[in-house]
């Protein structure tokens, strides 16, 4: 039997039961476990963890832990240098792309809209997320703690907030994506890098008054969509300058 006091700190604490948020309290486990199993018995998954302190020494996720032993568990770090320790988070992707699980449809637009390669189908199987998010090292967020869980797993995010446009700010606050986002560079419907196009060329494909109102439009090569600067670019506009405050007003 292994007796050790344990502290989360952060947003790890979402993921505890009440009476253990933002304390230490002590947990016994039995025979010999290393740090990664310990932290996802206790609720959070893998990927939200940064630092994991031992006795005031950091330790990788393999570390076994021992009898008597003080651990502290540390979120993503985004204002204090933690560049000395030992991290167990992966380093920041340098181009964010995302994979979304089937509940998060309207995020996935979402994130489109401000430009950032987004995969999302409603009929992805667990073990395709996980090894998608691997292969092609993209952010897996999803609602399903289990899938975050897996070993296969390196970056990914729970989103808290069940509101497509709150969990927008939460994932842009989260991986500080402000400097990363091209808004409108992408086809919000399937994905696809868009392309300037001609009056001349959506003609036809388009509503008349469409056509006769604007000069300028965008078309996806992969679902021959077309978009132009509508009522609806002006309401994204919006919520893209909301976001750009957030950078200014954390």
């Amino acid at each position: 039997m292994t007796q050790l006091q344990i502290r989360f700190y952060g947003p790890l604490n979402d993921f505890l039961a009440p009476e253990r948020r933002g304390v230490e309290f002590l947990h016994t486990v039995h025979g010999s476990t290393s740090v990664k199993d310990l932290i996802e018995s206790l609720g959070p998954p893998h990927p939200e963890v940064d630092v994991v302190l031992v006795d005031g020494q950091a330790v990788d996720f393999s570390h076994r832990v021992g009898d008597g032993q003080r651990l502290a568990v540390y979120p993503a770090f985004s204002s204090i240098d933690v560049t000395p320790l030992v991290r167990v988070g992966p380093p920041a992707l340098p181009e964010p792309r995302f994979l979304l699980d089937v509940g998060l449809g309207r995020l996935s637009g979402l994130l489109r809209m401000l430009g950032f390669d987004t995969l999302w189908r409603n009929d992805y199987a667990d073990d395709e997320l996980a090894r998608l998010s691997h292969d092609e090292q993209r952010i897996l967020l999803t609602r399903d703690i289990g899938v975050l869980k897996r070993s296969e797993v390196i970056h990914g995010y729970f989103p808290r907030e069940t509101d497509p446009s709150q969990q927008l700010i939460e994932v842009v606050r989260r991986f500080q994506l402000t400097a990363h986002m091209r808004p409108f560079a992408r086809c919000i419907a399937c994905n696809g890098a868009l392309s300037e196009a001609s009056p001349e060329e959506v003609q036809g494909r388009v509503p008349e008054r469409v056509h006769a109102t604007f000069t300028r439009f965008q078309q996806c090569p992969e679902c021959k969509r077309v978009f132009w600067a509508g009522s609806h670019h002006a309401r994204m506009q919006v919520i893209i300058d909301k976001l750009r405050e957030l950078e200014q007003h954390p």
